[in-house]
């Protein structure tokens, strides 16, 4: 999501432990899109990565529960999160998914990748909706990404929460991250200095500020 600014994609490196992690790239939000997978491969070459990717249209492999337990991160890319979702159950990738993590491999995204791991997330899926769509129920709750980047997101969750249609949970300004450890939250970062996060409930919003990244590493 940000070129110029590789903060969360070192972090989410750095977790893994490893000098070079293996990290596999799931496209299915965006349709496989051929220059999302190309950028995809530049960015974490660059970062010193082995990328790899992962096609439900061309499988690599008979066996993808093989194929993705072979790797260190599991990295999901934006787009339409109700497709993907129906995609990967189809593909039995759900189950998956949460076999690998539990033994070891991190899973993360952006977008779709984000809000997937929840029980809910808000989605665009639907064209003209903001609504709710229950997800893979990895992590409790629910979020919203894009809080300060698209004008309707704020408020659609937060009367979606308020009128109980969706569970409570995070929303996440652009450049915010959770990170979570066997279910649960463990930090709160961030690649953008001013950017928030927000616990949501029926009754409040409460604003968190995240831990920046930058000045983590000395910037």
């Amino acid at each position: 999501m940000e070129p110029n600014n590789p903060l969360l994609d070192q972090y989410v490196i750095q977790y893994a432990g490893k000098d070079h992690p293996k990290v596999c790239f799931l496209p299915q939000a965006s349709g496989e899109a051929e220059s999302y997978v190309i950028k995809f491969y530049q960015a974490f070459t660059e970062l010193g990565c082995v990328p790899s990717w992962l096609s439900l249209f061309r499988p690599q492999s008979s066996d993808l529960a093989d194929y993705l337990g072979d790797k260190d991160i599991i990295y999901v890319g934006g787009g339409n999160t109700k497709s993907m979702l129906a995609l990967w159950r189809e593909w039995e990738l759900d189950r998956i998914l949460a076999q690998i993590n539990k033994a070891g491999v991190v899973l993360t995204g952006l977008s779709a990748g984000a809000i997937c791991w929840f029980e809910q997330g808000v989605t665009d899926s639907v064209p003209g909706q903001l609504g709710p769509l229950d997800c893979l129920g990895y992590l409790p709750g629910s979020c919203c990404p894009h809080y300060d980047g698209e004008a309707g997101r704020r408020p659609a969750y937060q009367a979606l929460v308020t009128s109980e249609r969706m569970l409570p949970g995070y929303g996440l300004d652009d450049g915010v991250a959770l990170h979570y450890v066997d279910g649960q939250l463990q930090r709160i970062i961030s690649s953008r200095l001013e950017a928030k996060a927000y616990q949501v409930d029926s009754e409040l919003e409460r604003e968190i500020t995240p831990v920046y990244l930058g000045e983590t590493r000395g910037e």
